[in-house]
C-alpha cells in the first residue's frame, strides 16, 4: 500500500509540473548539412535565455576533439544554472568565453561551464556539423 501511495504522489508531482509548463518541455533542434539534432533544454535562466533569442543562423566551430561551439548573440545568465558534467549529446554554456557546447564525445567538468540541457534524437550528428547552422524551438 506505502508503494502504491507513493506511486500516485510522483505521478501526481509530475503532472503538476507538466501543467506548469504548459505540458510542453522547452525542446530546440539543430539543423546543419541535411541533418536534425533535438536537444530537450533543462529549466535553468541560462537554457532560458538561448531559447529566448531562437532562431538564430550561426556559424558552428570545432573546438578540441569533442564538440562543436556558436556563440549567441548576447550572452547567458549563469546564476541557479547547474555546473555541468558534460557527456556525449550534453548541450552547455562556456561562461567565459560565451559560447554554447555541443559535446559529441564526453568532457567531464571545468569553471565556468554550465549545463543546458542534453540531445534526445540525433546526438550522433553533432560531430558532422559544419558551417551555418539553424538553431530553433522545436515544434
Amino acid at each position: 500500500m506505502r508503494t502504491f501511495l507513493m506511486m500516485i504522489f510522483v505521478a501526481l508531482f509530475a503532472l503538476s509540473l507538466a501543467a506548469r509548463d504548459g505540458g510542453n518541455p522547452m525542446q530546440i533542434s539543430v539543423h546543419a548539412n541535411g541533418n536534425t539534432t533535438l536537444f530537450q533544454l533543462n529549466d535553468s535562466p541560462a537554457a532560458k535565455a538561448l531559447y529566448d533569442q531562437l532562431p538564430l543562423t550561426i556559424e558552428v566551430e570545432d573546438y578540441g576533439s569533442n564538440e562543436k561551439i556558436f556563440y549567441p548573440p548576447k550572452k547567458l545568465p549563469t546564476e541557479g544554472t547547474p555546473p555541468a558534467d558534460a557527456r556525449a549529446g550534453s548541450l552547455a554554456y562556456y561562461a567565459p568565453w560565451g559560447d554554447v557546447v555541443m559535446f559529441y564525445r564526453a568532457f567531464g567538468k571545468a569553471g565556468g561551464l554550465y549545463e543546458l540541457g542534453h540531445a534526445v534524437k540525433g546526438g550522433g550528428h553533432i560531430e558532422t556539423m559544419s558551417g551555418v547552422i539553424t538553431v530553433e524551438a522545436a515544434q
